[in-house]
């Protein structure tokens, strides 16, 4: 060998900055749960998330037979009964409008109230307007009241981003109201929304959505496609917007190439089929919203928002058999690997993090149970 001790400091001087770069930019996978949907109410309308599970099971009630076989109907009733939100969102944008100044901070005072009077979901957090010039400072405003009045953590959503300057500005407002509130640095973080084709591709042919997370400076935790606005910027007429149209399609596959391995979390949008009226309109409406919940899974979107009570027995329903039809071959392929022995599938050291990423999932959200997977959480914490 002709390489001495100085060669290879050399090339290790000479990448230094990029590896701190990959270490910076990408750390991996956030640990910890993602829920599986958000659900966005009105402020002046969120104590009816209360009611959201009872109109769940009640729907199942009036429109048998339940749309997912009746081996997990149990499953999805116990979820429904127990935690049928896992992330909800009080918003004060598109669900709630433009009201006067006084209205919306009574409504920001009421809502606080009313999270913190009694039991809430375990991911919790509210929608601000977005940082564009005419609703900006009723922005700034809310969220510097909602700090005054829910000491408890929470997550900021930062809607209708249209470029990286938005998502910096917001970043400043983020740190100026740690300092103002007397919080540790890094405590306040936020999702942004892309609901603009300027947010995915930029007028100098750049992926925005790339931009976006760097202008974040580590406060963006995830990034959310809406359907509808998204949809009606690009152009697709009413009749045809939807979570599985081409054009959706290829935002989200941007989004996802732009936040691998970032940390970033993805959630897909929502359909505005709802399983209303009478029974025919419910199942298929139950029937299109499994097939979209399932599809999204599949392409790596491990969570979507629901619009309604009545899409829930789907989202759990689509959620839970995802996971428990995959088990079983996931274990066996991971058991390959960890044990070092050949199979019908050779699994390379990535593909074992994410058999065991999914498996994770599965265990978060309730769909497996560490007996059936084999696997203790450490031992998958370790794989993944």
């Amino acid at each position: 060998m002709r390489l001495s001790d100085h060669d290879y400091g050399a090339f290790d001087d000479r990448l230094a900055a990029h590896d701190a770069f990959l270490r910076d930019r990408y750390p991996g996978d956030r640990p910890g749960r993602q829920p599986v949907h958000t659900v966005y109410l009105a402020a002046d309308r969120i104590a009816g998330f209360r009611d959201w599970g009872a109109q769940a099971l009640a729907a199942l009630d009036a429109h048998p037979p339940v749309p997912f076989p009746a081996a997990r109907e149990q499953q999805v009733r116990e979820k429904l009964a127990t935690e049928p939100i896992e992330d909800l969102r009080v918003d004060f944008e598109d669900g709630y409008g433009v009201r006067d100044d006084d209205q919306e901070d009574a409504a920001v005072k009421q809502a606080a109230a009313v999270l913190l009077e009694g039991p809430r979901p375990p991911f919790v957090g509210l929608r601000i307007k977005s940082l564009e010039s005419p609703t900006r400072h009723r922005a700034l405003r809310t969220l510097d009241l909602w700090l005054a009045h829910f000491p408890e953590p929470f997550i900021i959503t930062l809607p209708k981003v249209s470029g990286p300057a938005q998502v910096e500005a917001m970043a400043a407002l983020c740190e100026r109201l740690e300092t103002l509130y007397g919080l540790p640095p890094g405590t306040l973080r936020f999702e942004i929304q892309i609901e603009l084709p300027a947010a995915v591709l930029g007028a100098d042919g750049v992926a925005t959505v790339a931009r976006l997370i760097t202008a974040a400076a580590g406060r963006c935790t995830g990034l959310h496609y809406g359907t509808y606005d998204y949809s009606a910027a690009a152009g697709v007429a009413a009749a045809h917007q939807a979570l599985d149209h081409p054009v959706a399609d290829y935002a989200k596959a941007v989004m996802q190439a732009a936040a691998a391995g970032t940390g970033v979390r993805l959630s897909d949008g929502s359909t505005n089929i709802l399983p209303l009226g009478p029974d025919i309109a419910v199942h298929e409406g139950w029937a299109l919203h499994h097939r979209l919940v399932r599809r999204s899974l599949e392409r790596g979107f491990y969570q979507g928002w629901d619009l309604h009570p009545a899409q829930l027995p789907t989202r759990f329903a689509a959620t839970y058999a995802f996971f428990a039809d995959g088990m079983d071959a996931a274990v066996v392929r991971l058991r390959r690997y960890r044990d070092r022995r050949s199979g019908g599938i050779l699994d390379e050291p990535a593909t074992a993090r994410a058999l065991a990423g999914y498996l994770l999932r599965g265990l978060d959200c309730g769909a497996l149970s560490s007996e059936a997977v084999g696997f203790s959480r450490a031992e998958l914490v370790a794989l993944s």
